[in-house]
């Protein structure tokens, strides 16, 4: 089941639009390197969410039954993978990129999501393919075009 990284993106403080970046620091039991939630203190409920993914083909789904479009990053999870089923991963472990992670749960949408994108039947939409949590048990880099798959050594 090897799929691959196409996009990554970091929301760098509470509020802000994400960031497209080309790479990303993924350490463990902190987070992402430069996003608002990592090695969050503020005692957020974000545990088993070190990182979150989502699969391009659920976002095309939704385009293609919604006429929703979502641009990049709008959906507000990290990194959108191509040929991966997220669903399998829950319990899992697996690699994105250099990083070894294990899949938490589905990440489905919320709130904050549906009142940012002023889109109708947005969360209708997202429901049952928001994308999957992980926690990050192993630190590595993240690059778009890195490989999504089980071999974690």
């Amino acid at each position: 089941m090897d799929g691959t990284v196409e996009r990554i993106h970091v929301v760098p403080a509470s509020g802000a639009a994400p960031e497209s970046v080309g790479q990303v620091e993924a350490v463990a039991g902190a987070g992402l390197r430069g996003d608002r939630y990592f090695d969050d203190s503020s005692g957020s409920t974000r545990e088993g969410s070190d990182l979150t993914l989502v699969a391009s083909e659920a976002l095309a789904a939704v385009e293609r039954e919604y006429d929703l479009s979502l641009e990049a990053g709008a959906h507000r999870r990290n990194v959108t993978v191509a040929g991966v089923d997220l669903d399998a991963l829950v319990g899992e472990r697996f690699r994105v990129g250099a990083a070894v992670c294990v899949g938490t749960g589905p990440c489905e949408p919320c709130a904050y999501l549906a009142d940012h994108l002023d889109e109708p039947g947005a969360t209708e939409a997202l429901a049952g393919r928001g994308g999957l949590r992980c926690r990050i048990v192993e630190s590595g880099p993240i690059r778009v075009d890195d490989p999504v798959g089980s071999g974690t050594r």
